[in-house]
């Protein structure tokens, strides 16, 4: 059986861990299938936003690190550390946030280490009540990788990011809410449904817009005024030649609901 599952439904890409009998720990071959499906999605018209979500009770438990290619055995060196996480876990993060389309994480159930910064990655985060999330790298005495120190503290604070990554306790879903980490929390049963919704909502909508938005909320983070200012305009400027673009305004004219075909 396929380790992650991969379909296309209403222009939204669903993209689901398999592994249910291991927590869908995130073994190579399925980091790099989900690399490679995040990737299609930016350049399918056909796909106008991603669902990333998984079966069984947990969303992602972290790395599997038994799941890699096999190589030739050596004395680690340095710099090995290093470049496994550039190349794997940061990669891997970096293709959600770089994704040209919107993704909407749908977490049924636990997310810890690189689990909890997959889900924290996507521009939406849905999860079920049962759930909790799992800053476990301290557990193990390691620093956050995976983008964790990045993200956290542009999501929370770093104070709050902090408090997470220094002691490691789960954090249930209706808290990650309250600090900012979650959209909406709903019962386990309404959370495939809801994801469809507000996915095929998005779907609907106008994608260049959105994927110009994407890239200014995420730019502005690293920005000073006058560089996040002139991306806006330049963004608009790009945005304002759309198909899309002209069906708004002119659906606003008509004062009718407007039709967006993507492009």
């Amino acid at each position: 059986m396929a380790e992650v599952l991969h379909t296309v439904e209403n222009g939204v890409a669903w993209i689901t861990l398999n592994r249910p009998e291991a927590m869908n720990a995130l073994t190579w071959d399925q980091r790099e299938r989900i690399i490679t499906l995040l990737a299609d999605a930016s350049a399918d018209p056909q796909v106008r936003a991603v669902v990333v979500t998984a079966t069984g009770r947990g969303f992602c438990a972290g790395a599997d690190l038994r799941g890699g290619p096999s190589a030739p055995a050596r004395e680690r060196v340095t710099g090995d550390v290093a470049r496994m996480i550039r190349q794997g876990a940061q990669r891997f993060i970096g293709a959600v946030l770089d994704c040209e389309k919107p993704v909407i994480a749908a977490v049924n159930g636990t997310a810890a280490g690189i689990g909890a910064h997959l889900a924290f990655a996507c521009d939406l985060v849905l999860a079920a009540e049962s759930v909790t999330f799992v800053e476990v790298f301290v557990r193990r005495g390691i620093v956050p990788d995976g983008g964790g120190a990045y993200l956290l503290p542009r999501l929370v604070g770093p104070q709050r990011a902090k408090e997470l990554m220094f002691f490691g306790d789960a954090l249930p879903a209706a808290e990650a809410r309250t600090m900012g980490l979650v959209n909406r929390v709903v019962p386990a049963e309404d959370l495939e449904k809801t994801a469809r919704e507000w996915a095929e909502r998005l779907a609907q909508g106008p994608t260049r817009a959105l994927a110009l938005t994407k890239q200014l909320v995420n730019a502005s983070l690293e920005s000073d005024r006058r560089t996040a200012f002139a991306a806006e305009a330049a963004a608009q400027e790009l945005c304002m030649t759309s198909r899309d673009a002209q069906e708004g305004v002119a659906a606003f004219v008509e004062r009718r609901r407007p039709t967006y075909e993507g492009r």
